[in-house]
């Protein structure tokens, strides 16, 4: 209306009958104890608390236009911010390459990793922290949704075939055996650790851990010096395998292959960058069926 400088103007502009728009006027002006125009001959003039309310108007819908196009930003993943949790494994040597097919086609959102053990991204979950945290151990919390996206295997890790190396020339062994030879073991939280531990208890077979190692590179270098053997990812160990820096001693009677998950909020409604990063996720780790877990 101030714009326009008349209430016809303002019926016009607004799409509504003249005799409506100088009722809303009049009811607002009585509400407020205050008149906001001044009705002159040709057109009307705002008073000064017409001219306050008018540029406070006029922020208003600035800031409705200004979120409108934002959240237009957002939907389109033209912005916006994706924070993914991951345990060691996952984190090292999956997500990058998700974040990598990501950026490629979003590089406007910003991409946030967070490698921790399986409780704390857990944990980080539960508080909001995370949009998504993606481990490799059991997950326990009523609050989360749980999915299995992917399995993993676990192998076990000599050095180099030499003597004096723990199982220097064996090139496979029996589960039971693994009680006679110093294990390297992550540290307590680690969801590798717990999906190896439940395995052996499972089978009754107690390991003595030489050592615990807060990550598994720290645990492959140990192992190439000689200090013991651990059980670690496949997928942590093909390179050093394949160049002959560590290698893999069968264990005939023992498999240990576990999930891998993609944990959220129960609840809570993902973002479109959340989205798009699941369905990434699965197009390059995806099984064909995949597992639902309810925990």
């Amino acid at each position: 209306m101030i714009e326009q400088r008349s209430i016809t103007g303002a019926a016009q502009a607004l799409r509504i009958s003249q005799p409506a728009v100088s009722r809303q006027l009049a009811e607002f002006e009585a509400a407020l104890g205050t008149r906001l125009v001044d009705r002159l001959p040709r057109g009307i003039r705002p008073t000064a608390a017409g001219e306050m309310l008018g540029e406070r108007a006029r922020r208003i819908f600035a800031e409705e236009k200004a979120a409108e196009r934002e959240i237009g930003e957002l939907l389109g993943l033209h912005r916006g911010r994706l924070a993914v949790g991951a345990s060691t494994t996952i984190g090292s040597y999956l997500v990058p390459q998700v974040f990598g097919d990501f950026g490629a086609r979003h590089p406007d959102v910003t991409l946030e990793l967070q490698i921790d053990n399986t409780h704390a991204i857990q944990n980080d979950v539960l508080a909001g922290g995370l949009d998504l945290g993606l481990t490799e151990g059991f997950a326990d919390a009523e609050a989360l949704d749980v999915n299995v996206f992917m399995h993993d295997e676990m192998v076990l890790i000599a050095g180099p075939d030499i003597a004096g190396s723990p199982l220097a020339g064996v090139k496979s062994l029996r589960a039971a055996q693994l009680a006679d030879v110093p294990f390297i073991v992550r540290e307590s939280g680690s969801g590798t650790r717990d999906v190896i531990e439940a395995a052996l208890v499972e089978r009754g077979i107690e390991v003595r851990p030489a050592m615990r190692l807060g990550s598994t590179e720290a645990i492959k270098n140990a192992v190439v010096c000689g200090l013991g053997v651990a059980m670690v990812s496949r997928l942590t160990v093909a390179l050093e395998c394949e160049i002959g820096r560590l290698r893999e001693v069968e264990v005939a009677d023992l498999k240990i292959r576990r999930a891998l998950h993609c944990l959220s909020l129960r609840g809570k409604q993902p973002s479109p960058a959340a989205t798009e990063f699941l369905a990434l996720l699965h197009g390059r780790y995806g099984q064909t069926q995949t597992d639902r877990a309810r925990v």
